[in-house]
């Protein structure tokens, strides 16, 4: 093995050979059940600390590409054509459930009031306006730099549609997307998800999750056009979908005229040095990107973002475009203050150390 790792790149040691081993990972030149080198001999060949390569692992162990086997090593566990196989023979191990009424470490209120108070000194009598019927230009733009800085996405202000929370952005999906498409959900789940549906008269697919996320048969049958999905952490099962499933997400969205919602719920307190790919940066063509502020905040705020593709933004003003924003414009401005002022960055990453330290 040798990779040229940059020293004086804009990405970390332990970033740039985790990618290229993950590269040649999904391009089978590390084929399934394949052992890796050793991390000596990754350090010894690549000219990095044992330690950037610690890291490296850990992140292709936390992504379901590799696993560890006492006195072994690591071993690949990916297979680009794991969609289409017999499930695997692992056991089904479920996370913790995490209901969403689970307390998180609130944001600091000592931080919420300064910068209350520095929006009605900044915009004054502005917070009384109506914004675009998106939302603010200033909460797109500062979500559009934040998803970029942590998340790997893309896109453009104009593509990013703020709403009064998911429950909001599900119906408006519904009447983007039209009634006559079937919508395969993952069972069990969140079940505001299927109860929206349901009352905007969509016709519903029930998909069993395993083990990894959605079972492959049952994936393989669907006649869904839409499949909503959680891939970091499943409610109320835990799941996270591994890298394979992942990979099998993305076919599924391959044909045409189908689409993923990429529901990527209280993904911020991953415990992950790096948190995974999302969908969206991978396929941004039939992705659906959504998230909210309503575990990394408070649910007090019921606001919610989505992230359309090129040709959704198009069809959302064409059909959906006359909808005014039913979030208040003080509430957006905050928003974008805190992303924009490292805020927002500086509690999740508290969070996570915390959540760190008691694995």
């Amino acid at each position: 093995m040798w990779y040229k790792i940059e020293r004086e790149g804009k990405e970390p040691a332990y970033l740039q050979l985790y990618k290229r081993l993950r590269s040649d990972i999904i391009d089978g030149v590390y084929p399934y059940h394949t052992r890796l080198p050793s991390k000596r001999t990754v350090k010894d060949e690549c000219g990095v600390s044992l330690v950037t390569v610690e890291h490296a692992y850990a992140l292709l162990l936390d992504e379901g590409y590799i696993e560890a086997r006492e006195r072994s090593g690591y071993f690949v566990i990916f297979r680009k054509g794991d969609g289409f196989a017999a499930a695997t023979d692992r056991s089904f191990h479920k996370r913790q459930p995490t209901p969403h009424t689970e307390e998180t470490p609130d944001f600091p209120f000592s931080v919420l009031a300064k910068r209350m108070r520095g929006v009605l000194a900044d915009y004054g009598e502005a917070i009384l306006l109506r914004s675009s019927e998106k939302g603010c230009i200033e909460l797109r733009t500062a979500i559009k730099r934040y998803l970029l800085r942590s998340r790997g996405i893309e896109t453009d202000a104009e593509a990013i549609v703020i709403g009064s929370g998911s429950e909001y952005l599900y119906r408006m999906i519904v009447e983007l997307l039209g009634r006559d498409k079937i919508y395969g959900i993952e069972t069990p789940s969140y079940q505001k998800i299927e109860a929206v549906y349901l009352a905007s008269g969509v016709a519903v697919r029930r998909l069993p999750l395993g083990a990894e996320g959605i079972e492959s048969e049952a994936l393989r049958a669907t006649d869904a056009d839409v499949l909503h999905i959680t891939p970091y952490r499943s409610f109320p099962s835990g799941v996270t979908a591994t890298a394979s499933k992942r990979h099998e997400y993305l076919r599924f969205a391959s044909e045409a005229g189908r689409y993923l919602i990429e529901d990527d719920f209280e993904s911020e307190f991953s415990v992950s040095r790096k948190p995974e790919d999302t969908l969206f940066s991978q396929n941004a063509e039939s992705v659906i990107y959504m998230n909210s502020f309503s575990k990394t905040v408070s649910p007090a705020l019921r606001v919610g973002y989505m992230v359309l593709p090129p040709a959704l933004c198009r069809a959302f003003e064409a059909r959906l475009g006359f909808y005014s924003c039913t979030v208040p414009t003080f509430e957006q401005l905050l928003l974008a203050t805190l992303l924009d002022s490292g805020d927002f960055e500086r509690h999740i990453n508290r969070v996570r150390r915390k959540k760190r330290k008691e694995k």
